[in-house]
């Protein structure tokens, strides 16, 4: 069509994908990302889509190890579709700053030596998530510095004294994707420092000065929290 654009190849993208939680509230006795999702494991579901997508370059699956047996049942499941894939599987750390800085460690040297130009961690508990948010995220944390898709949450209550009720909140989901080598230098004097973020973009707050974008986020990422999470998830991916 004259005078439409199409978008660019995207980024050179290594993705994090965490697996390594142990979901209590779901009262399932296991790993919330181990439940069945329609006859498969839930973080399969998000491991596929970004095997599928063009521009990732490296996968890493962050995984607690006593689940290992469990999750290389679930890759097995991929191997044919996605014959010649490789999934980096390493363990997590106690809290997810550690998870996270476990999984920037297994691609330093890829992103050191320039290969990769952004990264995306996204919760496998979101498996939902579609190639179109991740694209959008991805694009916009290569242009800008940063990325995180937000949905408006009118009835959260703002801290700051004095600002009003009506004032647009946001509550802040996954994929979050950075520019890969000041993600990873944040990550590194982290570690020198001691510090423990709450997710991967109080860190790249904490120790870069990188400008960070909202991307708007479907009313369909949800997150498995709790046992009725499964069913919805289930009911949105047979309206697919």
């Amino acid at each position: 069509m004259s005078g439409v654009t199409e978008p660019g190849p995207l980024p050179r993208t290594a993705v994090v994908l965490l697996a390594a939680g142990e979901g209590r509230r779901v009262g399932a006795g296991t790993n919330k990302v181990l439940l069945p999702l329609l006859g498969e494991p839930v973080f399969t579901w998000s491991l596929r889509r970004v095997l599928g997508m063009q521009g990732v370059t490296h996968v890493v699956l962050v995984i607690r190890p006593e689940d290992r047996a469990q999750i290389d049942a679930g890759l097995e499941l991929l191997a044919g579709a996605h014959p010649g894939a490789h999934v980096w599987v390493v363990p997590g750390g106690e809290t997810r700053h550690g998870s996270e800085w476990s999984a920037l460690r297994a691609i330093a040297t890829v992103v050191d030596a320039g290969e990769v130009d952004v990264v995306a961690i996204h919760d496998t508990a979101r498996p939902l998530a579609e190639a179109d948010l991740f694209d959008a995220t991805v694009r916009s944390a290569h242009e800008h510095g940063g990325a995180l898709p937000v949905r408006v949450h009118r009835s959260l209550v703002p801290r700051q004294p004095g600002r009003p009720l009506d004032s647009e909140l946001v509550g802040v989901q996954t994929p979050q994707a950075f520019r890969a080598a000041p993600l990873l230098e944040a990550y590194r004097r982290a570690e020198r420092d001691g510090f423990t973020g709450t997710d991967t973009a109080s860190c790249v707050e904490a120790y870069t000065d990188l400008e960070i974008r909202c991307v708007e986020s479907p009313a369909t990422n949800i997150k498995i929290t709790f046992p009725h999470d499964v069913s919805l998830a289930e009911h949105l991916l047979c309206r697919e």
